[in-house]
């Protein structure tokens, strides 16, 4: 798998007031069950937070498929894909990117911005305490501190 297959480029459209016609936001689709983006339909959605400059990760799920999309801050992902190369693929809530982990590979991702980052999470399988579907795993081979100076 490459980077193609992990990457998944939202809809993004600006919302309009009503009065005068301005831009006064924005509205990126994360899921339609209409478009078939998605291999894999979600059964738990949910946010998680990461804070200024640290590091989720790295881990796999050994049972649920994962979608992941930045909705504030900037954060990039780091998959290790089936040739034991690192894909790495920036989600911001300005960029509209969605970023699909495969079960059984392994991810971590990395706040960039000077504040805490959130991230929605679509899983095809719902979390359940004590589940021990999730194992840490080290990425010893990867250069981490090239992030250190693209922090903002």
């Amino acid at each position: 798998m490459d980077l193609k297959d992990f990457k998944i480029k939202l809809d993004m459209y600006d919302t309009k007031d009503i009065e005068d016609n301005h831009v006064n936001g924005s509205l990126t689709v994360i899921w339609r069950d209409y478009d078939k983006i998605l291999k894999h339909e979600p059964n738990m959605v949910y946010v998680s937070s990461v804070n200024p400059g640290e590091i989720k990760g790295p881990h796999l799920h050994t049972k649920r498929n994962s979608y992941f999309v930045c909705i504030e801050g900037k954060v990039v992902f780091i998959i290790k894909n089936s040739n034991g190369e690192f894909l790495e693929i920036e989600s911001s809530s300005e960029n509209g990117v969605m970023v699909f982990v495969p079960k059984n590979f392994s991810s971590s991702h990395i706040n960039l911005s000077d504040k805490t980052s959130r991230i929605l999470t679509l899983a095809d399988i719902a979390w359940r305490r004590n589940d021990n579907e999730m194992v840490n795993v080290k990425f010893d081979d990867y250069d981490w501190e090239k992030w250190k100076n693209n922090q903002k």
